[in-house]
């Protein structure tokens, strides 16, 4: 399973072209993909507010999550991605017959997963929450994952270069409206008991 995300990075149109390749029993089985690798952020996360910590400006004093806090957000920051990427994946399918595709949600969650690779690799960084690296790694992250869905759409879709620019484009449009969703909801858990438990030590 992690071959095919594997192969994405390094060899980004072939590895597409053996997803496109696929039979559907496979393909059911990758949709599983995005439920494995988002474990690594989140626990790349767990760990790095909770032991490693982080500093504010000058200052010296190193600032964790407590252990109760750590879980609750990393919990909620699983949900959150694997969530994400089953919408985009369905809203995939639910536009294929817009523009000329077939395809079936699992194919669709399969596409936005594979896409989504990069930034689920780049969230390990959180093993060490350093806001300039986090920020780096996270930029270069999206912007290879923009092109892996770019470039994957036509391919796995079966259409042609042209109406697979507007068919990203559109699923990029709803990925912006997901991250706010997600910005929207994180705002109303804090406020109702959910906010992050700081230790200072």
């Amino acid at each position: 399973m992690i071959h095919y995300g594997f192969e994405l990075m390094v060899r980004p149109r072939k590895g597409w072209q053996t997803i496109a390749e696929l039979p559907d029993s496979l393909i059911k089985a990758l949709a599983l993909y995005p439920f494995f690798l988002a474990a690594f952020p989140t626990l790349a996360w767990y760990f790095g507010t909770s032991q490693v910590g982080w500093t504010v400006g000058s200052s010296n004093v190193v600032t964790r999550l407590t252990q109760v806090s750590a879980i609750e957000i990393s919990l909620m920051f699983y949900i959150a991605m694997v969530l994400a990427v089953a919408i985009i994946g369905y809203s995939i399918h639910w536009m294929s017959e817009t523009y000329g595709a077939e395809s079936t949600v699992p194919r669709g969650i399969v596409v936005s997963a594979l896409a989504c690779t990069p930034l689920f690799l780049a969230g390990t960084v959180g093993i060490y929450p350093l806001l300039w690296l986090d920020f780096f790694v996270g930029v270069i992250a999206l912007c290879w994952a923009v092109y892996l869905l770019y470039l994957g759409i036509p391919i796995v879709m079966h259409i042609p270069q042209e109406r697979g620019f507007l068919f990203s484009s559109a699923i990029i449009a709803i990925a912006l409206v997901m991250f706010v969703c997600i910005l929207v909801v994180t705002i109303l858990l804090w406020e109702y008991g959910f906010a992050p438990q700081f230790t200072d030590q």
